[in-house]
């Protein structure tokens, strides 16, 4: 989408390299399942050649606020260092590096910037960006380190305009299977969650409950708002009226990969519903990934590029 050609990638989840190669064929043949550490660089590829822009996204489970007060594992934390061979090695003029906007509170975030600058010589931008700012159906904020060897990064714009609403991602209501909102199968703290949600929006009215929220929003959301953050579990509930009695399914895959901004063509067909979910909750928003890329690359709009 953003005029680069894929070369090459690297994941620890053989389901991830596997929706890759589909999605990517110019990288089949150099994507490699594989963990990565200190030690690890170019040569698990197979002749990769020429590489002018590396993207990267470190663990964030470790970064991010969703693990409330649980143990830090300083070694997630720390495996954006895993880029500096790839750097050495490649010499790609562009980087981009993606996580969670906590990284920056880690104590070793300055050290990895002071790293890219010195001693691998990029002019860095550290930007905050959120998805529903670029027609993503998704409240979805994220951090970006981007680099270029050649000049300072231009401040990555947004293009303006209303928010696309959590609405606009939903199937006909005849696609999929619903159940009663209100019955003895349902856990007695969705249907608090609901009877709340009913109280102030009122009956008639559909809404999507929420899972696994660490805020107070009070487990559900209008569907006239971006959807919230969509994450690895399965956290979305919909809530519809049909005659006057609320049923609800679950979101389905094909409408969460809508709310990533990702493109119709995107193939997601390995493994579980589970794992799919899984694979786009650990996602960059297509849209946002364009413009951060074509905003670094602008100064060569012709050039074919390739990327890591």
């Amino acid at each position: 989408m953003a005029g680069v050609t894929m070369v090459g990638a690297v994941d620890s989840w053989d389901k991830a390299t596997a929706t890759y190669r589909d999605n990517f064929p110019t990288a089949a043949r150099n994507v490699i399942t594989a963990r990565l550490d200190d030690q690890t660089g170019p040569e698990i590829f197979t002749d990769i050649g020429q590489v002018d822009l590396l993207l990267a996204s470190p663990e964030c489970t470790h970064h991010s606020v969703a693990r409330g007060a649980q143990p830090r594992c300083e070694e997630s934390r720390r495996s954006g260092w895993y880029i500096m061979r790839f750097i050495e090695d490649l010499s790609p003029r562009w980087i981009v590096l993606e996580n969670v906007t906590p990284m920056r509170s880690w104590p070793g975030f300055e050290d990895l910037l002071r790293e890219l600058k010195v001693r691998h010589n990029y002019r860095l931008r550290v930007q905050a960006l959120d998805a529903a700012e670029f027609g993503v159906p998704q409240n979805r904020r994220r951090l970006f380190i981007i680099g270029d060897r050649r000049t300072e990064p231009a401040e990555i714009a947004t293009p303006g305009g209303q928010p696309q609403s959590a609405r606009q991602i939903l199937a006909p209501p005849d696609a999929y299977r619903w159940t009663p909102l209100f019955s003895e199968r349902r856990a007695r703290k969705t249907q608090e969650r609901a009877r709340k949600a009913i109280g102030e929006l009122g009956e008639g009215v559909d809404f999507l409950l929420v899972y696994y929220g660490s805020d107070k929003a009070g487990g559900w959301q209008s569907l006239e708002r971006p959807l919230r953050t969509l994450t690895t579990l399965d956290r979305f509930g919909l809530v519809r009226w049909f005659d006057g009695i609320p049923m609800m399914r679950m979101l389905q895959v094909p409408e969460l990969k809508r709310a990533m901004g990702l493109p119709d063509w995107f193939r997601l067909d390995h493994g579980t519903r589970r794992d799919q979910i899984r694979i786009l909750g650990n996602g960059v928003c297509a849209p946002v990934m364009q413009a951060v890329v074509q905003t670094l690359c602008q100064t060569v709009p012709s050039a074919t590029l390739a990327a890591e």
